[in-house]
């Protein structure tokens, strides 16, 4: 499996940006499936944006649709979520997940993520 580790997160006033990053180790990063999912305190966790192994797919929830572009550089194995207009209500903590995956669907359901980070504490003032 592909260890995970975010980087990024912090206290950021509404309105303002954060770029979010994740390190995967192993070799074969450009094999995985890649996601962003985030959980706030007495929710369950949720679907933020998702990227195919080569990058060309890309898939976004709702709430976040032209707001955060997910990014992915297999040369360095790494994952990142850049996130603009931020609300308080995008407080939450935000994890990255890895899906080994041999085509090119963006799943949204952390059911089918494999390997997931620590998570990195986002939190939004107004």
């Amino acid at each position: 499996q592909v260890q995970l580790v975010e980087s990024g997160g912090g206290l950021v006033q509404a309105g303002g940006s954060l770029r979010l990053s994740c390190a995967a180790s192993g070799r074969t990063f450009s094999s995985y499936l890649m996601g962003w999912f985030r959980q706030a305190p007495g929710k369950e966790r949720e679907f933020v944006a998702g990227i195919s192994r080569s990058g060309g797919r890309t898939n976004y929830a709702d709430s976040v649709k032209g707001r955060f572009t997910i990014s992915r550089d297999n040369a360095k194995n790494m994952v990142y979520l850049q996130m603009n207009s931020l609300k308080p209500e995008d407080t939450a903590v935000y994890y990255c997940a890895a899906r080994y995956d041999s085509g090119s669907y963006v799943y949204a359901s952390a059911t089918n993520y494999g390997s997931w980070g620590q998570g990195t504490q986002v939190t939004v003032s107004s």
